[in-house]
């Protein structure tokens, strides 16, 4: 399986998307799914959607978003297999939404719940995001960790923390798929 962050990595980062005109794939984001897709990976998105724990927005419409981004790459032949997200955050305002979790990105618990869920192998399998976070739920799940340059990536990139390192850092997610193909043919 590849796990993909959503914002920054397959569309561009625009803080909380509270409008669907607000969701906008980078121009690879299509290629670069449908050609995971071909080699027989899962693809499975796993983002921290903290908008709805502060009521920016409901469950609903991230339902929308995603349909939206369904409909897009589709026109692409593309698609994702799976859409994880956490809700949670500890200051989130409303309450039902305010704790700390094992889902919420760097913690592991979306992708060991897609792999339950989706009967899916950790062996060969990786993370692919824009945030050292992503980078550190890949580790923590035990797959391989890649951080692209795209969304917050570019800053990230520059900075990285001593305690994590990723298997690569590329420019965007084509590179990223590249990197992945090259590495699981071997």
């Amino acid at each position: 399986a590849v796990f993909l962050d959503r914002d920054g990595t397959l569309v561009e980062e625009r803080g909380y998307v509270d409008r669907l005109d607000l969701l906008s794939l980078f121009p690879w984001t299509a290629d670069a799914v449908r050609l995971l897709n071909r080699a027989g990976f899962a693809t499975v998105v796993v983002t921290n959607q903290a908008a709805i724990g502060r009521g920016v927005i409901d469950e609903a419409f991230l339902g929308k978003v995603h349909a939206t981004l369904d409909a897009r790459l589709a026109s692409g032949n593309a698609r994702i297999d799976g859409y994880y997200y956490c809700p949670h955050h500890p200051s989130a305002e409303r309450l039902e939404y305010r704790k700390v979790c094992r889902c919420r990105k760097p913690g592991p618990g979306l992708i060991e719940q897609a792999c339950e869920e989706m009967d899916l192998d950790l062996t060969g399998s990786y993370m692919v995001g824009d945030r050292w976070i992503d980078v550190r739920a890949g580790r923590a799940a035990g797959v391989g960790a890649l951080l692209v340059r795209t969304g917050h990536g570019g800053h990230e990139a520059d900075s990285p923390p001593d305690d994590v390192r990723a298997d690569a850092i590329l420019n965007n997610l084509m590179e990223a798929v590249g990197w992945i193909l090259r590495s699981s043919s071997r």
